[in-house]
């Protein structure tokens, strides 16, 4: 049974101040625009934000560069010619090997940077726009891939991955905030998930690169994958700056006209007057923040209703950390300390991306079905129950578990690609308000990457054979984490398919709960008049 809620003085406002910035008719058109976005199916989605979709995919392809960078290090240090460069000889069956503290280090090196890298972009977004933040943010990369690719040391190392993480830090959160504001509502699921795509296709690359650089003798068997990430940066500059920018961002800075050219730079079939509907429910939706929101700081984003907001944008996100990625997302180290050989570790390690990428694939059509919130709470349950048959499987059969190991890792990373990777991306950009999402998004990418920090610190004790060298016995850990994440995702986790941004505002000001979004009755407008009733109200007032 729904639920309806009552239209609040927070509503009333906005549409007061909707009529005086665009006219007595503005809230109708919003109201139309609304409308209009539930009515629309996906092929009408598609023909009239063709040019939104097109955009929206080429500016999130930053996303492969960071996909590519992440699993660098991770698998390096199963590389024998960068164990040789950067790391010290054991001798025995260990050889050489990265120590565990250098291994913590690197590691966290490009995390860290990150993390600085998206709390500046927070603010840096906030007010000169996505497009000109990613186009210095590439710049910047594109300089900074010379500190890795000559490095001579592991501090000089360390130094250049620090660095580099600045920018992706802003790619990590720019890109699904862009995809999630300038396509409608049946859209923005596709268009948020793509960004998991991204980092997939970005991963299956590095491993490919990775794979083929094996055999070669020398420092350029490791330079060389560095190397191949000078071929995005450029490229994408030339496309940040002939794209349309974020017309939300232009409405939030109080740009209407640029606003309206952008939105008819983003559409397909739109007519003249939806596009004027668009610009109106924009404007409506903002205002209407603006009213509960007073300010646009990070503090911000723990006050009144938006604490609950930012504690679901964080938790979704550090739950694809929780759920295991720093064991199973790149299993390569763990089979060749396990003893398997390197070439067969990084054949299975191409195989598992491949399957990474059919799996966000196919995650677009089960959204479109079962929506955001029932894939993220199953897939959770399902990944734990994974990671436990992981650990179980170490300590009943040892070394003749690792080929059934392995099988287990593809298949973590299958239904991780399926569901908990890809709805991430999307519950972030859409729970987040629109006044606050560049912050929003920013403190959920800066949580992901400190609790990141923590695993990645963990996870190279745990593995390495002069340290812990749990082995898989680490899926225990792994699989308590997960079960912790699908307890919360299951009290607090809403549903936000098929909502407009306004829709979702409104639920939360009244504090819906979570298992009550999707059967709660949600009305904007429910006091907007008829247009002739409008007419008569004007003029009798002029």
């Amino acid at each position: 049974m729904s639920t309806q809620l009552h239209l609040s003085s927070v509503q009333k406002v906005a549409d007061q101040e909707l009529e005086e910035k665009l006219g007595y008719t503005a809230i109708l058109e919003a109201k139309k625009a609304t409308d209009d976005e539930h009515a629309q199916t996906l092929v009408q989605g598609l023909q009239e934000n063709r040019k939104a979709v097109f955009w929206s995919i080429l500016i999130s392809m930053s996303i492969i560069m960071e996909g590519y960078d992440t699993i660098l290090i991770g698998n390096f240090f199963a590389y024998p010619t960068f164990q040789e460069k950067f790391g010290d000889y054991y001798g025995g069956n260990i050889g050489w090997q990265v120590s565990g503290p250098w291994q913590t280090g690197l590691n966290m090196g490009s995390t860290a940077g990150a993390v600085f890298g998206g709390l500046i972009n927070g603010y840096i977004a906030s007010r000169y726009g996505y497009r000109w933040t990613m186009i210095g943010s590439l710049g910047l990369l594109n300089a900074l891939i010379f500190v890795v690719f000559f490095a001579t040391c592991p501090e000089m190392l360390l130094a250049g991955q620090i660095l580099c993480g600045l920018s992706w830090g802003v790619f990590a959160t720019l890109s699904p905030a862009y995809a999630s504001e300038v396509c409608p509502t049946n859209l923005r699921g596709y268009l948020t998930t793509y960004v998991n795509l991204c980092w997939a296709i970005g991963q299956l690359i590095a491993t490919g690169v990775l794979r083929g650089c094996l055999s070669i003798e020398g420092d350029m068997g490791w330079r060389i994958p560095f190397a191949v990430q000078w071929l995005w940066p450029v490229p994408l500059m030339v496309v940040c700056y002939l794209a349309p920018e974020s017309p939300w961002w232009l409405v939030r800075v109080d740009r209407l006209e640029q606003a309206k050219k952008s939105i008819k730079r983003l559409s397909g079939n739109k007519t003249e007057v939806q596009m004027s509907n668009q610009l109106a429910m924009m404007v409506h939706t903002t205002k209407m923040e603006a009213e509960s929101t007073k300010g646009g700081t990070y503090i911000d984003c723990f006050r009144g209703v938006n604490l609950r907001r930012t504690e679901i944008v964080c938790v979704a996100l550090m739950g694809q950390i929780l759920a295991g990625s720093s064991f199973a997302y790149t299993p390569t180290y763990f089979f060749t300390t396990a003893g398997m050989d390197t070439a067969n570790a990084f054949n299975l390690s191409l195989g598992a991306k491949g399957m990474a990428f059919i799996g966000t694939i196919l995650s677009w059509w089960l959204i479109s079905y079962w929506g955001r919130r029932p894939l993220y709470v199953g897939g959770m349950g399902i990944l734990c129950l994974i990671l436990f048959l992981i650990g179980i499987l170490d300590v009943s059969a040892g070394d003749r578990g690792l080929w059934p190991s392995g099988g287990l890792c593809i298949l973590w990373l299958f239904v991780y690609s399926l569901t908990v990777g890809p709805l991430a991306y999307s519950i972030i950009s859409e729970t987040s308000s629109v006044r606050l999402r560049p912050l929003s998004v920013v403190l959920s990418r800066t949580s992901y990457q400190l609790v990141n920090i923590i695993s990645q610190v963990l996870q190279a004790y745990m593995m390495n054979p002069t340290e812990w060298n749990l082995l898989g016995k680490t899926g225990f850990f792994w699989g308590a984490t997960s079960f912790c994440v699908f307890v919360w995702s299951y009290f607090r986790l809403p549903e936000v398919k098929g909502r407009t941004y306004e829709e979702l505002d409104i639920l939360f000001m009244n504090k819906v709960s979570a298992r009550k979004f999707s059967s709660t009755y949600v009305d904007p407008y429910n006091t907007v008049k008829t247009e002739e009733v409008m007419e008569i109200e004007h003029k009798s007032s002029t």
